[in-house]
């Protein structure tokens, strides 16, 4: 391979560090791009582009910038990975789920509304308690349970205050009784490579790594397989954190991470996810 690859981050992470190191240790030629320093210029011809960035791996923390970057480059004729749709979709909660039910695969039942007082009513349909997340947004920040009516209104009358337009639309979903353990499943290229158990600490009722969780080895079976590939293909595949919990009625699928972290699910399992990930790049 003669051709370069770009991470554009916004903030160095252990995954960047690790992708990183892995193509240094291939001799692949590979450059870190801090987001921040970047101006893009409309007249720049795509030959021009190619030569400085290469292949292009987004990994940007924040939602809006990552996306806004993949959009100028794919524009431009740029590979850019993850894709500017799969971005759109996975950070976003209802584009995700959105397309997930237009592919018949499971998730909580959900209620999107718009005022404090269609809410409240979709509430009262949906039963306490209720899961409120923000539609953008990672690390399960703002994600809050909803116990009863009362609780309920604080929460959408503090939004409404906020007057972020976004921050009223509510998403709303049932809460799935799992005792907090979500599954975390890394797909690349539309293939399960690992799976992780994330249990939350005493206290914490949230099973993000970033919150503290616990992680152990997850057993693949057949059925997750099938399932998070599906729904791999249904965001449009690429580098991604597939989020499974186990409603006692099957699986269900929470939520779709478009710059999964993986730092907890390389610590103890057998794959080198670092190592797929620049064998998938390097396809490209």
């Amino acid at each position: 391979m003669n051709e370069k690859i770009s991470i554009i981050y916004d903030q160095i992470r252990w995954e960047e560090k690790k992708i990183y190191q892995e193509a240094k240790d291939r001799k692949i030629d590979i450059q870190l791009i801090d987001a921040k320093e970047i101006n893009f210029k409309t007249d720049t011809s795509k030959e021009e582009l190619k030569e400085i960035y290469g292949v292009v791996l987004q990994r940007c923390l924040s939602f809006y910038r990552g996306l806004h970057i993949t959009a100028f480059l794919e524009a431009k004729g740029i590979t850019v990975i993850n894709k500017f749709d799969t971005i759109n979709t996975c950070g976003n909660k209802l584009l995700t789920t959105l397309k997930l039910i237009e592919n018949n695969l499971p998730v909580p039942k959900t209620s999107i509304t718009f005022t404090t007082k269609s809410s409240l009513n979709a509430l009262e349909e949906l039963g306490y308690p209720v899961i409120n997340k923000p539609l953008i947004g990672s690390w399960g920040r703002m994600v809050t349970i909803l116990k009863d009516k009362q609780t309920a209104n604080a929460i959408f009358e503090m939004k409404e205050i906020m007057n972020n337009p976004i921050n009223n639309i509510h998403y709303n979903q049932e809460m799935i009784k799992c005792s907090g353990e979500d599954i975390r499943c890394i797909v690349i290229d539309n293939k399960l490579i690992t799976a992780i158990s994330r249990k939350p600490v005493k206290g914490e009722w949230r099973a993000n790594v970033a919150k503290g969780a616990t992680v152990s080895k997850y057993e693949i079976t057949s059925e997750l397989d099938k399932l998070v590939t599906s729904a791999s293909k249904a965001v449009g595949g690429g580098i991604l954190g597939v989020d499974i919990m186990n409603s006692g009625n099957g699986l269900v699928i929470n939520e779709i991470n478009g710059t999964v972290e993986f730092k907890g699910a390389s610590t103890i399992s057998d794959t080198d996810i670092g190592k797929i990930i620049i064998d998938y790049i390097t396809s490209k």
